[in-house]
Order: C-alpha cells, then structure tokens, then sequence
C-alpha cells in the first residue's frame, strides 16, 4: 500500500455514535364536562311528531364597527395640499431643467467659439500654403504717370 521508503502509518477508525430516537410523550386523554348544561328544547313538528334536542346557540359575527366619518371639507383640503406639493415639485423639475438646458447652449456656444477661433489663429499665424493677392517686385518697377510697370 504505501512505497518503500515511507513509514507506514497506523489508521484509526471512527464508528458514529447512534442517537436514540426521542421520547415522544403524549398526556392521557382526560374527558371535560362542559362548564354549563344545555338547556333542552323540544319542538313540535306540523304532524304531530315531537323532536327534542340541545338548543345551540346560532353564531353571531362580531359588530362590524363603522368607520369614523371624515368631513369632506379635511379631504379636500388634504387634496388641495397634495395637488399644491405636486405642483410645486413640477415647477422646480422645470426651472432645473431650464437652467440645464441654458448652461448646456452656453457650453455649445463656447465650444463653437473656441474651435472657430483656433482655425482663425491656424489660418493666421501658418507660413506654409497658397496665399491669395498680389505679389509685387518693387525694386523692378518703373514708375510713369503714377503708374506701376513691370
């Protein structure tokens, strides 16, 4: 099992312990009177025969509670003041929205600005390139009649 040169090793075997099942423990079913007797009602049916029996008492369901009145004058001041708030809300998304929308023009504008003056600085201050006009040899010129001849 193990190569030659390792020392053998002892194994030790772990058994699990059972758990006992547990102890269910069930009280003895003891009978209870009910606290008071049923009254005994008989009744006499249309043919003569007579049925008697317990009267049991029919279940009633609880009360329903009426809601508290509330004046139509609180609900519509409640309204009024949700209508109020909603508006208000309204108008500050809508002057927020503004001033985003100016200063993003505003951006816009100076961008623009700024990209047509550095084309103007390039036309400008560029020594190479086709310039238009004229190019005029003075020192050759001969002037007659304030004329320029060339």
């Amino acid at each position: 099992m193990y190569p030659d040169h390792t020392p053998e090793r002892a194994v030790e075997v772990h058994r699990p312990t059972p758990i006992p099942p547990p102890v269910v423990y069930s009280p003895p079913v003891v009978p209870v009177q009910p606290g008071t007797v049923p009254a005994v009602a008989s009744v006499v049916l249309p043919d003569g025969r007579v049925v008697t029996g317990y009267a049991i008492d029919a279940v009633r369901p609880e009360p329903v509670t009426a809601p508290p009145a509330v004046s139509r004058t609180a609900v519509n001041v409640a309204l009024g003041g949700v209508g109020f708030l909603a508006v208000c809300g309204g108008l500050l998304l809508l002057t927020s929205f503004i001033a985003a929308l100016t200063a993003f023009i505003g951006q816009l504008i100076i961008l623009a600005a700024v990209i047509f003056g550095g084309w103007i600085a390039v036309q400008v201050l560029s020594g190479s390139g086709h310039k238009g006009g004229t190019t005029v040899n003075i020192r050759r010129a001969v002037i007659k009649r304030n004329h320029f001849h060339g």
